[in-house]
């Protein structure tokens, strides 16, 4: 059963950056598109960012031209690493392999604030 561990959240100042990591168990990261979500407080869980896993990156509209994605095939990790923080990016933040989910991680939380 994949798992998948999220970690580097915190507390942030507003402009201020953060890098996000999730680790992959299984060998077959390599194969997969792997994403980053994140759910505030009320809202629904909304994808923030894919990449294939050729490496192209998608950015969602959002956090396009702050946020950018990465992965290490070898390290079987996907990264998230985040400029330009703003107070609407609150949230806790997940990895995952869509389409096809699998359980989802923990999360690690961002909370931006001065």
């Amino acid at each position: 059963q994949v798992q998948l561990v999220e970690s580097g959240g915190g507390l942030v100042q507003p402009g201020g950056s953060m890098r996000l990591t999730c680790a992959y168990s299984e060998m077959s990261f390599n194969i997969y598109t792997m994403a980053w979500y994140r759910q505030a407080p009320g809202k629904q869980r909304e994808l923030v960012a894919s990449i294939s896993s050729s490496g192209r990156p998608t950015i969602g509209d959002s956090v396009k031209g702050r946020f950018t994605i990465s992965r290490d095939n070898a390290k079987k990790t996907v990264s998230l690493q985040m400029n330009s923080l703003k107070p609407v990016d609150p949230a806790v933040y997940y990895c995952n392999r869509p389409p096809v989910i699998v359980s989802w991680g923990q999360g690690t939380p961002i909370t931006v604030s001065s």
